[in-house]
């Protein structure tokens, strides 16, 4: 449990979609992305990598959202404390679509968004799961060919990516939170899969059978090395496991970061500078940041300041929802459960367990533990 909130370490009170009121198609998956997953592994080789830096940097993608959003923002608390948005991209292009199914349409969604932020002192962190279908205001935004969409007042919380991209994702956040989002980090689905393989796999114990036929995905209960491909599936499933719902998903998403985050705070890799590289390699090809970490040098040192946070020190939560009464199929902010969270970060504070207590639930408590 992490010493910043009285809420439970890894099923504090979860939302997302209920599957039982009707469940969608399950093309359009969550994909778990973590600053751990990425930046995590290139700590690990500290100024190791000497003079391939300068190959790995050409392998960063990276947006201007400073210059994007201008100076329509909450903010800039220094005090020591870091908010980083960290964003799942589904595009189906590719060689993502393989893994992720659905239509090459041209368009990409946030199925998965989170929250990290890092307490000052950089020895641990909560980290805020917002679910993809939360019915949300979401402001005007601008979109890389320069087309001004309009305001909504009620839009699905993942449309901002399709919108206008990071930018507006990153809008959108700091609009309902009130909070600057100091970084910006995004991994898509194949650069997930490789980052995984790369790691050796990922140890978890499934205290139930899962079978998704969706994601691809079959396990019995038991212990489990899990592929890539594997873990891709495990943090995508919906149907195989619990009521079938989003809700479940974000419950095992959270769980696999735990398992994650374990496995990089152990593994050993200065002994082999290969692994180091191909690590190093894969991660920085799999990100997309915001301008300011575009560089393996930055990129590393912020690594560096969260490679002490272990799954112990994080404290995972979803955003305080329920369930819309109007359609089954979204969920809608409970405004002042989520402003107790969004004031305990601006305030570098621990959230309180009252926050999350009593709002909409997942069913797959304790299916993943590491």
């Amino acid at each position: 449990m992490s010493a910043e909130s009285t809420s439970e370490p890894e099923s504090t009170p979860e939302a997302g979609t209920p599957g039982p009121r009707g469940p969608r198609s399950g093309r359009r998956k969550a994909l778990l992305v973590t600053a751990w997953s990425a930046a995590g592994v290139l700590a690990l080789g500290g100024t190791g990598l000497g003079y391939m830096y300068v190959n790995l940097n050409d392998n960063i993608k990276s947006v201007d959202i400073d210059q994007a959003l201008g100076t329509d923002r909450p903010l800039d608390v220094d005090n020591g404390s870091q908010d980083i948005l960290v964003l799942g991209s589904d595009t189906r292009s590719g060689g993502n679509k393989k893994l992720g199914g659905g239509a090459d349409d041209g368009s990409a969604r946030s199925d998965t968004a989170m929250i990290v932020h890092v307490y000052e002192g950089h020895k641990k962190a909560a980290v805020v799961s917002i679910p993809r279908d939360t019915l949300v205001p979401r402001p005007e935004c601008t979109d890389s060919e320069g087309v001004t969409h309009d305001a909504s007042s009620f839009a699905m919380f993942n449309s901002a990516y399709t919108t206008g991209g990071a930018a507006c994702a990153v809008k959108t956040v700091e609009s309902m939170t009130g909070i600057r989002m100091d970084h910006y980090v995004e991994v898509d689905f194949s650069g997930f899969r490789k980052l995984i393989d790369d790691l050796g796999g990922v140890e978890v114990t499934t205290t139930k059978d899962i079978e998704d036929k969706e994601s691809h995905l079959d396990l019995e209960a038991g212990t489990h090395r899990l592929t890539g491909k594997q873990a891709l599936g495990l943090v995508r499933t919906r149907h195989g496991v619990g009521d079938g719902s989003d809700l479940g998903r974000i419950q095992l998403q959270q769980a696999f970061i735990k398992a994650l985050a374990e496995q990089v705070e152990q593994i050993g890799l200065l002994s082999s500078p290969k692994k180091l590289y191909d690590l190093a390699d894969t991660a920085t090809e799999t990100v997309t940041t915001d301008s300011d970490l575009a560089s393996v040098k930055e990129l590393a040192s912020f690594a560096n300041g969260l490679k002490g946070i272990g799954s112990s020190r994080m404290n995972m939560v979803t955003m305080p929802v329920r369930y819309d009464p109007a359609d089954g199929n979204r969920v809608l902010m409970e405004k002042d459960k989520a402003e107790a969270v969004w004031n305990a970060l601006k305030d570098d504070r621990p959230i309180p367990g009252s926050a999350t207590k009593d709002t909409a639930t997942g069913d797959a408590k304790g299916v993943v533990t590491s």
